[in-house]
């Protein structure tokens, strides 16, 4: 089975579940498989320093405690949807408990990155727009340290697995 295949498999798919219908989309698991790839390759659990210490992200979308963890939990939007999320996942819906379990439950982490994108103010962008999806993904994850360079090849990659092209 492949990378995508299998995240789409044991971690996306669940966590979509949880979430209302409207949330799922070709659009959504486009961007979040991208998204995905641009932070770990989908594959880092936790951020890795210069010196192979940990850094301040956790989970497969890489989250912060204070960042994205604390901004799902909180947003008007998300805050009630967050809430199903944890109780469903039995994890406290408290800040550093969540950051904590998104080393370990890529489910939990799949849902908080999708509610992450549903509290952009912007639709998700259309398929086949990876201009607007790079611009999309620099809006909502803010990365300290972009490479534009990659994001081409990440793009594709998600999009045709989510297309079958």
């Amino acid at each position: 089975m492949s990378l995508l295949a299998d995240i789409t498999t044991s971690a996306l798919n669940p966590a979509l579940a949880l979430l209302p219908a409207h949330m799922d989309s070709l659009a959504a698991r486009v961007q979040l498989l991208a998204n995905g790839l641009q932070e770990s390759r989908l594959t880092q659990r936790v951020q890795r320093v210069s010196g192979g210490g940990k850094g301040p992200a956790r989970g497969l979308w890489q989250f912060e405690r204070q960042g994205g963890v604390r901004g799902v939990l909180t947003h008007q939007q998300t805050a009630p949807l967050a809430l199903k999320v944890c109780q469903a996942r039995q994890v406290s819906a408290v800040t550093s408990v969540v950051w904590a379990e998104l080393e370990t439950d890529d489910v939990l982490a799949a849902a908080f990155a999708r509610l992450y994108l549903f509290a952009d103010a912007a639709p998700l962008p259309p398929r086949g727009r990876p201009d607007a999806a790079w611009d999309c993904y620099l809006r909502t994850w803010r990365p300290g340290k972009p490479h534009p360079e990659t994001w081409p090849a990440f793009y594709a990659q998600a999009l045709g697995f989510v297309t079958g092209f």
